[in-house]
């Protein structure tokens, strides 16, 4: 606890103190009124925390993860909305898209958005003590990081083909999704510049904008698909390019917003402008921050993958496949809440940190884990109010619905643990500390919830529930190390950790920053 709010603490303290001694006087007394004193007590026990503070926080975190999750819903649409195209071309097309979609995920844009992670505590704190240059230097430096991540996922992309021919794909279906890629290159360039840009407005509490241009941006995703496919009779080319156009239209909307602006930051202003010298020198911040965001963001991400290829070697593997991938898909819609809280919790810590009130910092990351728990909470009782019922928005089928009703209570009460370390995860990213994320990643899920998830499966027989009871653990672990973290953190110590890297940013100081970042 800072400074600033000690003696108003401490008087509270005071009260509490001497109502409970009142109390225990009163009880001895006479029993009849301890009622009223108990009442008193907890009256001035609330008095004790800051509500405005509180109220002014949850409006705060509020304003910025609202449109986060807007934008994420939309651009997650995108994938949905190409699917649907898929869909009415045939079997064959649905699943050679579904493939390339899922394999371009997995190898570019969780690579992409991963790295890009690493620049995000930087420009919070950066912005937060006004070292404005520092956010030019970080969103150049993260381009040209991903402009050159994308040449080896170019040449992935390019020999996916022979890849999944040698690990027993079908044929017809691996040449479909090679195509689908090879017209989805020019999509990676677009990626690259998007996910930094989209980061350097967001440091600066600048979210709306990519909202307003998610939207038109999904609006013209339509008829471009239409055109593509049905006018010119592309077909699955058609789909990929379609997808390419979603994401350029996400640059140039943001790209004209930021020449207009008049609240925005311009990298090419001369007073904030990173010189050559900044730009060439000091990588070892960002590196050390953006390889530790991309294994947490994969980490996790390649466990759910684990889960469906264990979900083939159990019985009935095609209904058991299916259901995991329903639960899949529904997990990730669920997980836009608490990813869009976790980057505006991000954002507040490592602005407040950046400009030295660690007090507010401290309350930010309370707040948001706990509006993290209430959201689990409520995702806890839909699961289990929607067992029944959820499945048949995707399937008729009696055997993958049974299996939907036995794990979709397990995997809400998963959730319990999920959103809030999801929160707490943000916490942790916007002090600046990504690779204690990631150990307790590995920690609770390759070390605790996989192998748990295998023994109950498989050795003790509890079967398809089973796997995701190993996922119960996994977040039930990670919750609690990252609250513990959390809450050993010394706030003050952080608050001038940030004060000392940014202004080593802002001079060049290379060892003193490599120095700073634990």
């Amino acid at each position: 606890m800072d400074a600033s709010r000690g003696g108003a603490h401490g008087d509270a303290e005071i009260i509490v103190i001497n109502d409970l001694e009142q109390i225990q006087n009163k009880d001895s007394a006479n029993n009849n009124v301890s009622g009223d004193t108990q009442v008193h007590f907890f009256h001035h026990l609330l008095r004790s925390i800051p509500v405005n503070k509180v109220v002014e926080e949850i409006r705060l975190i509020g304003k910025a993860a609202c449109p986060v999750a807007t934008t994420t819903f939309l651009m997650f649409s995108k994938s949905i909305i190409s699917m649907l195209f898929l869909s009415h071309m045939g079997k064959i097309e649905l699943a050679g898209g579904a493939l390339a979609i899922g394999f371009a995920n997995i190898t570019g844009l969780s690579i992409m958005k991963g790295l890009c992670m690493g620049m995000d505590p930087i420009c919070f704190q950066a912005f937060g003590a006004k070292r404005l240059s520092v956010l030019n230097q970080m969103y150049i430096k993260t381009f040209i990081l991903l402009l050159v991540t994308s040449v080896p996922v170019t040449f992935l992309w390019l020999n996916m083909e022979p890849v999944f021919r040698q690990l027993g794909q079908d044929r017809v279906i691996t040449k479909v999704a090679a195509m689908y890629l090879t017209f989805s290159l020019p999509e990676l360039l677009a990626l690259a510049h998007l996910q930094p840009l989209r980061s350097f407005l967001r440091a600066q509490g600048l979210n709306s904008p990519a909202t307003i241009v998610a939207t038109c941006a999904t609006i013209l995703h339509l008829p471009i698909n239409y055109f593509l496919i049905f006018y010119l009779k592309l077909g699955v080319k058609g789909v990929a390019m379609a997808s390419t156009c979603f994401t350029y239209n996400m640059n140039i909307g943001l790209l004209i917003y930021l020449f207009f602006s008049k609240v925005s930051i311009k990298p090419w202003a001369a007073r904030n402008r990173a010189t050559l010298f900044s730009i060439i020198h000091g990588w070892g911040p960002l590196l050390s921050m953006a390889i530790p965001s991309l294994f947490s963001v994969c980490l996790e991400w390649w466990w759910y993958e684990i889960i469906l290829f264990l979900s083939g070697l159990l019985e009935n593997p095609q209904s058991c496949v299916a259901a995991t991938g329903i639960i899949m898909q529904t997990t990730g819609v669920i997980y836009v809440i608490p990813f869009s809280l976790s980057l505006s919790i991000s954002q507040r810590v490592g602005s407040e940190l950046g400009a030295g009130q660690p007090s507010s910092a401290r309350w930010a990351a309370i707040i948001g884990i706990s509006i993290a728990f209430i959201y689990g909470l409520i995702v806890f009782g839909l699961s289990v109010t929607l067992r029944n019922t959820l499945g048949k928005l995707y399937t008729n089928e009696v055997q993958i619905l049974g299996l939907l009703s036995s794990a979709l209570p397990v995997t809400g009460l998963a959730e319990l643990g999920n959103a809030p370390q999801t929160a707490a995860c943000g916490a942790l990213t916007g002090s600046a500390r990504p690779k204690v994320g990631v150990r307790i990643n590995i920690a609770a899920f390759y070390l605790i919830g996989l192998p748990m998830s295998i023994v109950l499966a498989f050795v003790l027989k509890i079967g398809y529930r089973g796997l995701w009871l190993g996922l119960v653990a996994s977040q039930a672990a990670c919750v609690s190390l990252m609250v513990y973290t959390l809450v050993k953190t010394d706030w003050r110590d952080q608050a001038k950790r940030a004060e000392e890297m940014t202004l080593a940013m802002d001079k060049g100081d290379e060892t003193e920053m490599n120095e700073l970042v634990p």
